[in-house]
């Protein structure tokens, strides 16, 4: 690679930032009857599909051998050894009822590592960028996980399952736990976002089931870098699939993870 990761996530974020301008150009028009339905609560629009056009043009011009895999099947080409991984809006069904937030959300891998990722809230003036080895940042201004010693003091973020309810009595159970154990719970309809809030020290943890690679890369990366973990329930923290995904400071992930675990893990 002829320059480096910090390089890269420079050039990623003006790309981010001119594809969010197209979102919110677009949110000042846009009509809920134009969306389509993928699956069961499972929404798309022309708004995702030109955001993740955009995106695949203008991070092809920067990595160019790279592949992709991305939300909307706008790009199938294969890398060899580095993989951009595209969440054109994270929070479709947020966008498309006029709410906050929703996001841009774009990581890259270079073989099994994520080494690059940006989270940007689209409604608002918010970038958050992470690079390998190279901290995680908030408009230029590095940020770190929260202090928060114990879960009793810490504030959740979660997401509802919309389509897959296998483990919903099992989530369920958990939110109650937590609602008696600590400062709150909160969802507010975009994994990438929430991630980003745990990087920053407004959430203390995270935790979700039954989502996407796109949807937590950067994220992932984000937290790791502002000094946090991050691991599927069973703790493995090359898991990166999004099917189980929890995160939280240095401080409280090991109690959490082991709530977490105790509910939701698959037996």
């Amino acid at each position: 690679m002829s320059f480096s990761y910090r390089t890269i996530c420079r050039r990623l974020i003006t790309a981010v930032h001119e594809t969010g301008r197209f979102i919110l150009k677009e949110s000042e028009v846009f009509d809920i009857e134009k969306t389509e339905r993928k699956g069961l609560n499972d929404f798309v629009s022309y708004v995702d599909k030109g955001s993740e056009k955009m995106l695949v043009d203008k991070l092809g011009r920067i990595l160019p051998e790279a592949g992709f895999i991305t939300e909307e099947g706008t790009s199938t080409k294969k890398g060899a050894k580095y993989c951009w991984i595209i969440d054109p809006l994270d929070g479709t069904t947020n966008f498309l009822h006029g709410i906050h937030p929703y996001a841009i959300s774009v990581g890259l891998k270079e073989n099994d590592d994520i080494v690059a990722g940006v989270v940007y809230e689209a409604g608002g003036s918010e970038v958050f960028s992470a690079w390998k080895n190279g901290g995680a940042w908030l408009n230029g201004r590095q940020i770190h996980v929260s202090g928060t010693r114990t879960l009793s003091e810490s504030l959740i973020a979660t997401g509802f399952p919309y389509n897959d309810f296998s483990r919903l009595d099992n989530f369920m159970a958990s939110l109650t736990h937590f609602c008696k154990t600590t400062h709150g719970i909160r969802r507010l309809g975009s994994a990438a976002i929430d991630l980003a809030y745990v990087a920053c020290g407004r959430f203390e943890a995270f935790y979700e089931y039954g989502l996407h690679p796109w949807d937590v890369a950067a994220g992932i990366l984000l937290v790791r870098e502002a000094g946090g973990h991050a691991s599927d329930f069973s703790g493995n923290e090359k898991n990166d699939s999004g099917d189980e995904t929890v995160a939280a400071n240095n401080h409280v992930y090991g109690e959490f993870l082991k709530n977490v675990s105790n509910f939701m893990r698959v037996k």
